[in-house]
């Protein structure tokens, strides 16, 4: 439930200047405005399951986006009720919507895939039919090699740039000059994973298979291990497990029972630490930047 300094469940994450949006809770939008982030920029939203905590942000944003100038079309995507959801609400609510909304329910797999980056989609347990999501960057073209490019007789100019892009070109002698031998080996991109709601099992670290960033729910303490059981819900403790086990770089905890105050996550936090010292307590507006590995 929401408290006073303690919003829902929502992540955003800002990558080449696009925004994807993972959960909508109660009090995104305010989250938003006081990041001085425009939500006419957000690309896509990505919903985990139909429980309110995790949606009822929604028509709100879509309202809240019909009052800025969008001509793009905002995708979201989640189980298929949510199309049902998003449907009854605009027509109770009578919302005027300037935009094209296009709604995709999802299935476990490939979800989006571009020429930069794959979402990805898999199953969780949970009492609800419950998704996670892992935003995974392609492979970047190697270092270009300007010596290389030189010995290879490839003046300086738009070949340069057709080459970092994988392109191969003529050089000034005629020959075919393709980038594998102007550039380096290819380096890897960024993945960030988003996990909530679900009972623990063990192939939950195999979907955040190395993840640089992995944002899972650890909703109690590990006393409390069979009403996290019994409410298919997880601790702090078994996140930091998935995480360990995944390879991942950084976990960032949410989803608290409100049992706990600011001040006893740090129970949590120890709990997790204990496991993957790597682990950070999310609060409210806070950011993370994700480096590049190389």
């Amino acid at each position: 439930m929401p408290l006073p300094n303690r919003f829902l469940t929502s992540v955003l994450v800002r990558r080449e200047g696009q925004l994807f949006l993972f959960d909508c809770g109660e009090g995104t939008q305010v989250s938003l405005k006081m990041l001085n982030l425009s939500w006419k920029h957000i690309h896509s939203v990505f919903i985990s399951h139909m429980h309110a905590d995790h949606v009822t942000g929604l028509p709100g944003l879509l309202m809240l986006s019909s009052q800025v100038d969008r001509s793009e079309p905002l995708y979201i995507y989640g189980p298929s009720r949510l199309g049902e959801y998003i449907e009854s609400s605009r027509r109770i609510l009578d919302m005027y919507i300037n935009y094209e909304i296009i709604f995709t329910p999802v299935e476990e797999g490939v979800l989006v895939e571009t020429d930069e980056y794959t979402v990805n989609c898999f199953m969780l347990k949970h009492t609800k039919i419950c998704y996670g999501y892992s935003l995974v960057e392609k492979q970047r073209p190697g270092e270009f090699s300007v010596e290389k490019a030189i010995l290879n007789k490839v003046e300086k100019g738009p070949k340069w740039s057709l080459l970092q892009h994988g392109v191969a070109v003529e050089n000034s002698q005629g020959q075919i000059i393709t980038p594998d031998m102007i550039l380096g080996p290819k380096r890897s991109g960024r993945k960030f994973t988003y996990m909530t709601d679900s009972l623990y099992f063990p192939e939950m670290a195999d979907y955040a298979h190395d993840s640089d960033i992995l944002f899972c729910e650890g909703m109690f303490e590990h006393a409390l291990v069979d009403d996290a059981r019994e409410k298919k819900h997880m601790t702090a403790f078994q996140a930091a497990m998935v995480a360990r086990d995944a390879g991942a770089a950084k976990l960032c905890l949410q989803h608290y029972s409100p049992r706990y105050s600011d001040r006893e996550l740090k129970i949590l936090l120890a709990e997790a630490r204990e496991i993957f010292p790597e682990t950070v307590l999310t609060k409210d507006r806070m950011s993370f930047t994700i480096p590049l590995k190389d």
